[in-house]
């Protein structure tokens, strides 16, 4: 895999169950600021659907902003408002009003990444199978044990509400 697919794949993430790339990184990308970009969006909105772009929510970015960079809520990371993100679908449809050679040749490399990403999780077909069974027998093992400690619990009540009668060592008198 070259160095750049990789690094295209550190700026892939999942937003609302679907593999989506920001404004901002891919504006970096085509070597053009993040502005005008949404400005080529904005000028043919009919060629974006919301299932190949969206905006995400407020709620979404400040999450965002904190589990990817750890920043906290309040530095929006110098933007004014939630990024655009771009689906794959929605990243192909840019090489269509993006049309320049850095364009066209970064598209390619995107495109490259997604089915690379899709490759990669076909390929793992057995690890649900493997998680299947692993979880079947944690659920096995917790059943198992949590009858153990409940059988303890139940003789340690048992002996704290009515104790072993002893029996006298001794003469007895009386």
């Amino acid at each position: 895999m070259t160095d750049e697919i990789i690094s295209i794949q550190n700026m892939i993430y999942e937003i609302r169950g679907q593999k989506v790339m920001l404004d901002s990184d891919l504006a970096r990308l085509y070597e053009v600021p993040t502005h005008r970009l949404n400005e080529a969006v904005k000028r043919n909105s009919k060629r974006f659907p919301p299932d190949f772009m969206f905006q995400i929510t407020d709620e979404e970015w400040n999450i965002f902003l904190r589990s990817q960079f750890a920043i906290s809520k309040d530095n929006r990371g110098g933007r004014r408002f939630a990024p655009f993100v771009f689906t794959e679908q929605g990243i192909s449809m840019l090489s269509g009003i993006l049309n320049s050679d850095i364009a066209i040749s970064v598209n390619i490399q995107i495109m490259r990444t997604f089915v690379n990403l899709r490759h990669f999780a076909l390929s793992q077909n057995g690890t649900s199978e493997q998680i299947t069974e692993l979880r079947k027998l944690l659920l096995l093992y917790i059943e198992k044990n949590d009858k153990r400690v409940n059988d303890i619990i139940v003789a340690l009540n048992n002996l704290i509400e009515k104790p072993k009668e002893t029996r006298k060592i001794g003469f007895i008198t009386d």
